[in-house]
């Protein structure tokens, strides 16, 4: 650990960048912009480096070019005034030729050869060089140049020998010498680009460090910048997650008068009429539970007294008329309809006023659907339906509400009874280490997918003309839902037309431990499948499928599964299918919830 950073962990770096460029607007705008600006300012070095560079070598060869041509044309001068012709002169006049130009020059470094091709002469001078042993600098292109036009000069970039055996930047001017009596000589002069060189590197060290101090100021200014446009940014989204939570007290702060202060006053507006909004709707919809559950209760003293009544004539119904004796009937059948419902309604009431309480108590799941097999039995017989009982586990005692766990058992035996269409129904219970769950299957007609996406609203039918056979309220399988959510567990349901529906209830094996997964699959065994064999069917899966406060469903968590050879679902009359619920009849005196739970996602 140094400075902060671990560096041991440094092939975790490019993770972190890359999760730091996803998340941070800030960090990406200014990464942008610094990159942007340093391959500006890379490509503004360059350009000025090769510029200034060019420019000072041009400058120094046209200075050699001037310096070469005066010295030679001093040497040629002194050569053309000169009537030495025995060799010894001539050797001597040479010498100090070269002297001269060796004088006249900053570098000392000077070369001259006779030409090669003008015939053997014993008495011409020997060339002579101070090249030392840099003397391979002058190169043969070179002297093949020089050698072909005698009035012309000629340059080379080359590397000059130095003191210390390194080499410096430098040009070889070469040009020609007419040597009395001994013929053309070839004459090289060296110059040093050393100083230009310093000065090339003093100026890229100089753009350098600009170029460096210019990407600092440009992040700094970037950040500031950025800084000042996203801090609004996340004001406005800080405001939102608190509007989201519930405050809606909150507002946006306005200081200034730009674009921003007219964001923040619009937002605030918003925020305003959704306040109005949702305190109206919330005050209609405490008024609305207010109405329920006073209705409910002032309905409760003259119903029980209609129904003493209404008792008394039905005990006596024997020594009436036979269309007497049936008006009596049909008064008891719905008297004891009407009380149902209104039990219901008073249990929607306490769900709406949050005042449900669960009473937990050791309880085993197979018993307890043993006893709701057994008292649905008489009802499935009369109905043409077969009641069967599997379970592979599930024996075990688990902390629930048996009351509130047996309406569930019911409703959903309830409900396949009346849609079965006199198939069987098989009721299966089984475990895992997270949870216990009991599923109903039923053979009926099955339900599409808009049925399924509705089958636990309230007071809902898949088809408004097909009556209830078995006195149901129409709250029985949302009551359901809210009793399976109050345990915190899942109610699901699997359905295809013409193929029946699974209904599915998973509780959580220890009171506020996480289901990880239900035991009993939601799509049955023997559902249809297609060709990848997958099942066909359409599933609503989650706790409380996004139950609103009027009973009905928005947008949900859950999915739907459509299966098929090509993604198709089953086709076939959805009609009379699981729209209703069964609690009339049964007992069934079930919570609705009336606020937006979250749906589990599969």
């Amino acid at each position: 650990m140094f400075l902060g950073v671990d560096w041991r962990r440094w092939r975790e770096w490019p993770g972190h960048l890359a999760h730091l460029w996803r998340t941070n607007l800030q960090f990406r705008t200014i990464l942008i912009t610094v990159a942007l600006t340093g391959a500006a300012v890379l490509v503004a070095g360059l350009l000025v480096s090769f510029v200034v560079g060019n420019g000072l070598y041009q400058s120094r060869l046209e200075q050699a070019y001037r310096d070469s041509a005066r010295a030679t044309t001093d040497a040629q001068k002194k050569l053309d005034a000169s009537d030495a012709t025995d060799p010894e002169a001539v050797e001597n006049l040479f010498l100090q030729v070269f002297g001269d130009v060796k004088n006249s020059t900053a570098t000392g470094l000077v070369a001259s050869f006779r030409v090669p091709g003008q015939g053997i002469d014993p008495g011409a001078p020997v060339g002579v060089s101070t090249f030392g042993s840099g003397k391979d600098v002058i190169t043969a292109d070179m002297r093949k140049a020089v050698k072909s036009s005698p009035h012309a000069v000629f340059a080379q970039s080359v590397a000059l020998p130095a003191t210390d055996g390194t080499t410096r930047p430098g040009i070889v001017v070469g040009s020609q010498l007419q040597l009395p009596t001994a013929g053309r000589y070839e004459l090289y002069i060296g110059y040093d680009l050393s100083d230009s060189e310093q000065t090339l590197l003093f100026v890229q060290r100089t753009l350098l460090v600009v170029g460096l101090a210019l990407l600092l100021l440009i992040a700094a200014i970037t950040y500031l910048v950025v800084r000042l446009v996203v801090t609004p940014i996340r004001v406005a989204a800080q405001t939102s997650r608190r509007l989201a939570d519930g405050d809606l007290e909150v507002r946006m702060p306005i200081a200034n008068e730009d674009a921003f202060a007219t964001l923040a006053r619009s937002f605030n507006g918003m925020a305003d009429a959704l306040q109005r909004q949702i305190t109206q709707l919330a005050t209609l919809s405490q008024l609305q539970q207010r109405f329920v559950s006073d209705v409910s209760h002032e309905l409760r003293t003259p119903l029980t007294t209609i129904r003493l009544a209404g008792d008394v004539i039905y005990d006596q119904r024997e020594d009436f008329p036979a269309a007497t004796a049936r008006t009596a009937e049909l008064l008891h059948t719905q008297i004891e309809r009407f009380d149902t419902l209104l039990s219901d309604l008073l249990e929607i009431s306490r769900y709406d006023a949050g005042s449900v309480v669960l009473e937990l108590e050791p309880t085993n799941l197979v018993r307890l659907a043993d006893d709701a097999v057994d008292d649905m039995r008489p009802l499935a017989v009369t109905n043409g339906s077969e009641l069967r009982l599997e379970a592979p586990g599930g024996y075990f005692e688990v902390d629930m509400d048996a009351r509130r766990v047996r309406r569930i058992l019911r409703n959903l035996l309830g409900n396949a009874i009346e849609h079965g269409e006199g198939g069987p129904i098989v009721v299966v219970v089984d475990s895992n280490q997270s949870a216990v769950a009991l599923g109903v299957r039923d053979y009926g007609l099955g339900m599409s997918e808009h049925e399924v996406q509705h089958v636990f609203d309230r007071f809902w039918r898949a088809d408004p003309s097909r009556k209830r056979t078995i006195g149901g309220t129409g709250l029985g399988l949302a009551i359901s839902l809210e009793d399976a959510a109050q345990h915190e567990g899942w109610l699901d349901v699997w359905s295809s037309p013409h193929h029946g529906s699974h209904f599915r209830l998973t509780l959580p094996r220890t009171p506020g431990e996480p289901i990880l997964s239900s035991p009993i699959p939601l799509a049955p065994a023997d559902a249809p499948r297609d060709d990848e064999d997958r099942p066909i069917g359409n599933e609503l899966t989650g706790n409380r499928h996004d139950v609103d406060s009027d009973g009905n469903r928005g947008e949900r968590g859950g999915r739907n599964r459509r299966g098929g050879g090509r993604g198709r679902r089953g086709r076939g009359d959805s009609s009379g299918g699981h729209g209703e619920s069964a609690s009339g009849g049964q007992g069934s005196t079930g919570p609705v919830s009336t606020s937006t739970g979250s749906t589990r996602g599969r």
